[in-house]
């Protein structure tokens, strides 16, 4: 079934028949904060992310743990409430107050929630119905178009902890998005599906955003603070380029429309060897001096 957890998770006020445990929420909550966005048990591997809303009758705010599909600048969820013929609690809070809090395990942001339409949400769905028949199935025991959720972002937090312990939980991030993207390869059918695509495309984009911003700012100021690392600093120059190849390289292979899945993987697999490397290269060389940053 679709994401194993916007389905369950998001239904617990809708579908007291499901007979879980009033804290179910709140440990998958727990859990997700502690292991910067990762869980166990029945949702290990699960692309998940918590949304707070704001009570359309209450005033107060809810977190759920949903399901979520990347997709560029913005992530998509789908108001499926396990295929009840009632749309989830979170979904009439942000239609109340469509302002949220989003958690993605490294970022924590503040969000525009944007029901999509017409031709914009029958083509997003169709794209996650592809990529997962079990939101079709879904949307048909519910008996109602399953809302389809942009949340576009406004403004960002930065991950707690000092620099240093910053930077590893971006790095770890993306170590974990290339993981699921590896994942959702090896497993695909004969073709690569239109939101595989979406999805390494926006995991390319943000590599190149947190490359782009490590070269225009990050590396300069440590440079200057620390004249000895001339030559870790052109090594990691040097990465970053050898890096951002890769990913032209894997833009231009995504563009063919027949890409072999095993194709894929191969490419997938040597993007995720080089960047390991240089992530560790450079957590070994930098955050003992950017956690002696003052804050």
């Amino acid at each position: 079934m679709p994401v194993r957890v916007s389905h369950v998770i998001d239904t617990r006020r809708k579908e007291p028949e499901l007979s879980m445990p009033m804290d179910f929420n709140q440990q998958i909550i727990d859990e997700y904060r502690a292991n910067k966005g990762q869980v166990g048990g029945p949702f290990e591997g699960a692309r998940l992310l918590l949304l707070t809303t704001v009570g359309a009758r209450t005033g107060a705010e809810h977190t759920t743990p949903l399901g979520c599909l990347p997709d560029g600048d913005r992530m998509l969820i789908i108001a499926s409430a396990g295929g009840a013929p009632r749309p989830p609690a979170w979904y009439h809070n942000l239609l109340a107050n469509p302002q949220v809090t989003v958690e993605d395990g490294v970022w924590t942001y503040q969000a525009k929630a944007v029901v999509l339409e017409g031709e914009e949400r029958e083509r997003v769905f169709a794209r996650a119905v592809e990529a997962d028949p079990g939101w079709g199935t879904y949307q048909e025991q519910s008996g109602r178009v399953l809302p389809v959720v942009a949340l576009m972002p406004i403004e960002f937090r930065p991950p707690a902890g000092t620099f240093g312990d910053a930077l590893i939980t971006m790095h770890d991030g993306f170590r974990r998005e290339l993981a699921l993207i590896r994942a959702e390869v090896a497993r695909s059918g004969p073709r690569v599906v239109a939101q595989l695509r979406v999805n390494c495309l926006t995991m390319c984009q943000g590599l190149h955003g947190h490359h782009s911003k490590e070269d225009a700012f990050m590396f300069p100021d440590l440079e200057s603070r620390h004249p000895e690392l001339a030559a870790v600093m052109a090594r990691l120059r040097a990465e970053h380029e050898v890096i951002a190849r890769l990913l032209d390289e894997l833009k231009t292979l995504l563009a063919v429309d027949d890409v072999a899945p095993e194709t894929l993987l191969s490419e997938v697999n040597r993007l995720t060897q080089e960047l390991e490397a240089h992530l560790d290269y450079e957590e070994e060389q930098l955050v003992p001096l950017l956690n002696d940053l003052p804050g």
